[in-house]
């Protein structure tokens, strides 16, 4: 089946042990470096952790119509690995697709925290990984290359700290591929009556941002700050009948994958990149915008494309001189920083000619000399410099902006969560 999810896995992988062990802890859906060329969409790990649940436990699912529940503590007893694998690879094999190199890694010690950081900003090959892996004692499988064991090994290492939620919904399966059937207005009440639910609707279009258009199980994603709120959230979602659904704990939404400290940019990273702005919009085939900034690591050219629609806007409205910082993948060639999001530092002033200047002996206008050369008055020879000018209004107030819901990515922190409102809307203007 072609779009396929690896969230999908994980839950016929908690189905598959539910019976024998308990859940602890929320499952994990760990984004890594979403440049990363050879990712399957999202470029997503999951982790899960398994054992002997005690104390409190929480409700974070419903699968084949059983609740799901995780535990906070486990016993110290350890599962049977060489029981477990068999198990797990038949549902690997089952679900992996053929242009995918999935891996699977069972592991009684948590990876280098390290290895996390690394999983977001850099390309790591196998040889790398696969020290740490013996090091800790994991036991594996893959298919292909097993690139996947890179995530897995990366996913593991994640020590949360900014953390989200997603509730994810699965459909029944012979509906897959079929159109979602899925309430829009429902969907905008929700995003009203809960506030600390977040990327799920588009307001500036009135637009749903939750429900995919790929052929894959998901019905939704519904992403949150608060776990407590996710359940009652989705109930006020008017659906097509639900196979199951599982709260994931993610690392999504965070801007873990920006870069803010560095002595250089390195391709395929994501940074926060701070300068001046030293030119005017540029605009390509396709739509696509472009402004250069210059930095302290030299000129860097910063880029908008059609998907983010109005964002492109930003670009436009602003002028040499502008204070900037930008946040965005730095891609090689061309050698651009994919915009994610950019915060106007301070605009500087707009000056327009409102006339020549007079000259101060006979009040006449004075009239120009040539470009570059000043003014001069034809009966006195006075001369001056530069013409009368006014500061004009900016259409464009300082604070940071960010792409409509759906054009952003896994990783990057909506406003919503820094606590911060665009300062204006481009909505309805009219690009010249």
């Amino acid at each position: 089946m072609k779009g396929n999810c690896t969230t999908f896995l994980a839950t016929e992988i908690i189905r598959e042990l539910m019976d024998d062990l308990d859940l602890i802890g929320n499952p994990r859906l760990v984004r890594l470096n979403p440049a990363v060329p050879w990712k399957t969409r999202g470029n997503g790990s999951l982790v899960m952790r398994f054992g002997r649940g005690f104390g409190e436990r929480r409700l974070i699912g419903m699968i084949d119509g059983r609740e799901l529940y995780c535990y906070d503590d486990c016993s110290d007893d350890s599962a049977d690995v060489g029981s477990l694998m068999p198990r797990l690879e038949r549902l690997v094999e089952r679900y992996h697709e053929d242009d995918a190199d999935p891996g699977l890694l069972i592991s009684f010690e948590r990876s280098d925290p390290s290895f996390y950081r690394r999983g977001l900003t850099e390309f790591l090959s196998r040889d790398v990984i696969d020290e740490e892996i013996s090091r800790i004692g994991a036991h594996t499988f893959t298919i292909g290359c097993g690139r996947g064991l890179i995530g897995a090994l990366c996913g593991l290492a994640w020590i949360p700290d900014d953390i989200t939620f997603e509730l994810l919904a699965y459909r029944m399966p012979g509906r897959w591929g079929t159109k979602r059937d899925v309430d829009p207005e429902s969907i905008r009440r929700m995003d009203s009556a809960f506030p600390s639910t977040f990327n799920s609707w588009e307001e500036r279009e009135h637009k749903v941002a939750m429900v995919p258009s790929t052929p894959c199980p998901v019905l939704y994603g519904l992403r949150g700050d608060s776990m407590e709120d996710l359940i009652p959230a989705s109930e006020m979602i008017i659906s097509e009948d639900i196979y199951r659904w599982v709260i994931f704990l993610t690392n999504q939404g965070t801007d873990d994958h920006i870069i803010r400290e560095y002595q250089s940019l390195r391709p395929n990273a994501s940074y926060l990149v701070r300068g001046t702005v030293c030119g005017y919009a540029r605009h390509i085939e396709h739509s696509h915008v472009f402004i250069d900034v210059d930095t302290h690591y030299g000129t860097v050219t910063c880029g908008a494309y059609e998907p983010s629609k109005e964002f492109r806007l930003v670009f436009d409205h602003l002028i040499p001189g502008d204070e900037v910082e930008v946040m965005g993948e730095f891609r090689e060639s061309p050698a651009t920083l994919n915009t994610e999001k950019i915060h106007v530092v301070s605009l500087a002033p707009l000056m327009e000619k409102v006339s020549n200047p007079l000259c101060p002996e006979c009040g006449r206008r004075m009239d120009s000399v040539g470009r570059g050369k000043g003014y001069r008055c034809r009966r006195c020879h006075t001369r001056a410099d530069s013409a009368v000018c006014e500061e004009r209004m900016r259409w464009i107030l300082p604070g940071w902006y960010e792409p409509p819901t759906a054009a952003r990515r896994h990783l990057s922190k909506p406003l919503k969560r820094m606590g911060l409102e665009q300062p204006c809307e481009f909505l309805r203007c009219v690009r010249q």
